[in-house]
């Protein structure tokens, strides 16, 4: 079972997302209102992926770029009410790994975190052979 940990300062829609990841069988290790928070839940858990409310992200902490240098392998899902296609470009460029669209859809956010934890698997997969092939 993958373990997430979530990090909004709504905490309805923390439970929200909970409740999704929940039912669609991940196991919400920790949830958190804050950056530091987050990242402090992030070290006790060790989680396969993060989900983290675009404010935190833009709130000039640099958080994405702590979670990239301190936990390569977590996946990061920025949550957010919309988005244009600068900010996708731009939190692509910081290391967000995909994105999960406020109001939540049980079936949408599940797709989204399926398809980019199966897209990573076969991206290291790849690497996997091409470094051993050379």
């Amino acid at each position: 079972m993958l373990k997430a940990v979530l990090i909004d300062s709504s905490a309805v829609a923390r439970g929200l997302l909970n409740t999704v990841l929940t039912d669609g069988g991940y196991d919400v290790c920790g949830q958190g209102h804050t950056s530091a928070l987050g990242l402090a839940l992030l070290v006790k858990h060790r989680p396969h992926f993060v989900c983290i409310a675009r404010e935190q992200v833009e709130d000039g902490t640099d958080v994405v770029r702590s979670i990239r240098e301190q936990f390569p392998k977590t996946l990061i899902f920025m949550i957010s009410g919309g988005i244009d296609a600068a900010s996708l470009q731009q939190a692509h460029a910081m290391g967000v790994s995909g994105f999960i669209v406020k109001p939540f859809m049980a079936d949408t956010v599940l797709k989204t975190v399926r398809n980019t934890v199966i897209a990573m698997v076969r991206k290291q997969q790849a690497l996997a052979v091409a470094q051993k092939d050379a």
